[in-house]
């Protein structure tokens, strides 16, 4: 693997950030100064330094979860079952959600060790933007459509940004909520600062990623290399 790859995979920067700390002589291999970047790496058998420190190889996972209501998005949980509590075939290591979904809040969640992508997507100033299906306890008339998709006050400093919003199915109260934020419950508080309940609540899909309507909750599976490579460029991390 060349060495600006497996500094990269390492979580030590971007592709070019990684490159520049190559040139200035801050990374060693077997205890030399490497200022070539397409320099080989042989995983497991170099020793290779970052500032002195040693960097070892993790290798990225990507996984799509149905969160399944119930559950709470967190690594550990003392007292209820955590996303990652469904995951039974695979190394739970290092893995974490990005993002949270409330416990009773169904559907799309990525599970990850990487951090970079993670912090890139949920980076308030990326407003990256997440659909929510709400099964509603009411119908909307359209100047309560009118004040989420300009904002509303759900008690913050300021009110909430720009949304979407549409009728997957009108005559069941289901309706179509994107927003680019992600403040706490912050899609009920909205629909609750117009008067109205959501009775269920389930994620659709965050940025480029769509939820797999073949994953039933509780069901996970792997990223597809199209999904992630869409993910990196809305990221807009380089490839690794």
């Amino acid at each position: 693997m060349r060495l600006d790859k497996y500094l990269t995979q390492a979580g030590i920067g971007t592709r070019s950030r990684v490159k520049e700390y190559i040139r200035k002589g801050m990374v060693t291999v077997d205890g030399v100064a490497e200022t070539c970047c397409d320099r080989k790496i042989a995983e497991g058998a170099s020793l290779v330094t970052f500032q002195g420190t040693p960097v070892g190889f993790q290798k990225t996972v990507y996984y799509m979860l149905n969160k399944p209501a119930g559950c709470v998005s967190a690594t550990k949980d003392r007292h209820d079952r955590t996303v990652l509590d469904l995951l039974k075939d695979i190394s739970t290591k290092d893995l974490f959600p990005v993002g949270r979904l409330d416990k009773d809040t169904e559907g799309l969640l990525l599970l990850t060790n990487d951090g970079m992508l993670a912090h890139r997507l949920l980076s308030p100033g990326r407003k990256i933007p997440k659909q929510y299906l709400a099964k509603l306890s009411q119908d909307l008339a359209s100047e309560q459509i009118a004040m989420l998709e300009a904002g509303v006050d759900i008690g913050e400093e300021r009110l909430t940004l720009p949304a979407v919003f549409a009728w997957r199915d009108r005559q069941a109260k289901e309706a179509l909520l994107t927003i680019i934020e992600g403040k706490f419950h912050q899609v009920k508080r909205m629909f609750a600062s117009v008067g109205c309940q959501v009775l269920a609540l389930r994620r659709l899909s965050m940025g480029t990623l769509v939820l797999d309507e073949g994953l039933a909750p509780g069901e996970y599976r792997p990223l597809e290399p199209e999904e992630l490579a869409k993910l990196r460029e809305l990221a807009k991390l380089e490839d690794r």
